[in-house]
C-alpha cells in the first residue's frame, strides 16, 4: 500500500473514531439529563425508540439511492438481533440488580470475552505487547470506575447474559459486514427496522417490570420530548458509527478504544452534572488507561501484533442486486 493510502486509511479511521466518541459521549450526557432531570427511566422503550428513527433513517436514504439494495439471510438476522436485543435488556436489568462497582467490572470482561471470541472463531493470535496493553487498559478503566463490589446470584447470571450477547452482537456486526460485502448503512438498514419492532413491543413491559411505572403514563412535556427527540436524532449517528467502527476494526479494538468514551464521560459528568468524583484516584485511573490504550494501538498495529492463523472465513459478494 502506498504511503499516501496509509495516511488516507489513517485519517477515515481516526475520523470514524471521533465520529463514535462524540456521539457516544453526547447520547449518554443527553440520556443523564432525560433520565435524572427529567425522570425518563424507560431505557428499553427509548432504545427502541433509537432504532426506530435509524430505521426512518437509513429507508429516506435508500429512497434517495444512497443505500444499494442488498441481502442479509435471515438466520444470520434473527441471530444478530437476538444476541442484540439480549445485550440491551441484559445491561439494564444488569444495572438494576447488581452493584455499580460489579457492573463496571462485568463490563471490562467484555474485552477478555471479545478476544476469547476472535480467537476461538476467527483464530486470531495476539502478541504478548498487545496482551500486555490489554491488561493496562483493564487496569485504569477498573481504578477509573470500580468502587463498591457486591453481587448476588441473579445479579450475576444478568451480568453474564449481557456481556456474552454484547461480545457476540459486536463480533456479528463485524463478521456481516465481511462475509455479506455489507456497508455499515446497509447492515443498519437490515437490522434497525428488527430491533425496533422488537423493543418497542417488549420495551414498555420491560420497563414496568424495572421501574414499577408506565411509559405511556410519563408526564410529557415540551422539554422532555425534546430530549427525546435528541436522544433519538444523536443514536442515529451512534448507532452508524458503532457499525462504521467495528467494520473498519474488530470488536476486540472497538471494547479497548471505547473505554476512552468512559473516561470522557466521567469528565463530561464533573462539569455539567457537579459531580465530585474526579479526585487523583481517578485521575490515577485515567492516565493508566490513556497510557494502555496507546501502547494497545501500537502494540497491535505492528507486524505480528494481532494478526490471523489463516483466511478460512467465507466471503459472499453475490448478495448485492
Amino acid at each position: 500500500m502506498a504511503p499516501s493510502s496509509k495516511a488516507d486509511k489513517k485519517a477515515a479511521d481516526a475520523a470514524a473514531w471521533m465520529f463514535n466518541v462524540v456521539t457516544s459521549v453526547g447520547i449518554i450526557i443527553v440520556n443523564k439529563a432525560l433520565m435524572a432531570t427529567y425522570g425518563f427511566s424507560f431505557a428499553t422503550t427509548l432504545t427502541g425508540l433509537h432504532f426506530a428513527t435509524t430505521t426512518l433513517m437509513t429507508t429516506i436514504l435508500r429512497m434517495l439511492g444512497y443505500i444499494q439494495a442488498s441481502h442479509l439471510p435471515l438466520p444470520d438476522l434473527l441471530k444478530f438481533v437476538l444476541f442484540a436485543n439480549f445485550s440491551i435488556v441484559g445491561m439494564n436489568v444488569s444495572l438494576m440488580w447488581n452493584s455499580v462497582g460489579f457492573y463496571q467490572i462485568a463490563k471490562l470482561s467484555m474485552i477478555p470475552v471479545s478476544c476469547f471470541l476472535e480467537v476461538v472463531l476467527d483464530k486470531i493470535r495476539y502478541s504478548r505487547d498487545t496482551k500486555l496493553s490489554i491488561g493496562v487498559v483493564l487496569l485504569g478503566v477498573g481504578v477509573c470506575t470500580v468502587t463498591d463490589v457486591s453481587v448476588n446470584t441473579k445479579g450475576f447470571v444478568a451480568a453474564f447474559i449481557a456481556v456474552w450477547s454484547t461480545a457476540l452482537q459486536q463480533y456479528y456486526v463485524h463478521l456481516l459486514q465481511r462475509k455479506y460485502s455489507l456497508s455499515s448503512f446497509s447492515l443498519l438498514g437490515h437490522t434497525a427496522p428488527a430491533q425496533a419492532a422488537s423493543l418497542l413491543l417488549l420495551g414498555p413491559f420491560l420497563d414496568y417490570w424495572l421501574t414499577d411505572k408506565r411509559v405511556d403514563r410519563y408526564d410529557y412535556n415540551t422539554t422532555s420530548l425534546i430530549f427525546i427527540i435528541m436522544s433519538c436524532t444523536i443514536a442515529v449517528g451512534t448507532n452508524l458509527s458503532q457499525f462504521i467502527c467495528i467494520g473498519r476494526f474488530t470488536a476486540v479494538s472497538f471494547q479497548v478504544l471505547g473505554h476512552m468514551k468512559t473516561i470522557l464521560v466521567l469528565i463530561m459528568g464533573f462539569f455539567f452534572f457537579g459531580k465530585d468524583g474526579l479526585n487523583l484516584h481517578v485521575v490515577f485511573g485515567m492516565i493508566i488507561a490513556v497510557a494502555g490504550m496507546i501502547w494497545y494501538g501500537n502494540a497491535s498495529s505492528k507486524p505480528g501484533g494481532k494478526e490471523r492463523w489463516s483466511h478460512s472465513l467465507p466471503t459472499n459478494k453475490t448478495e448485492t442486486k
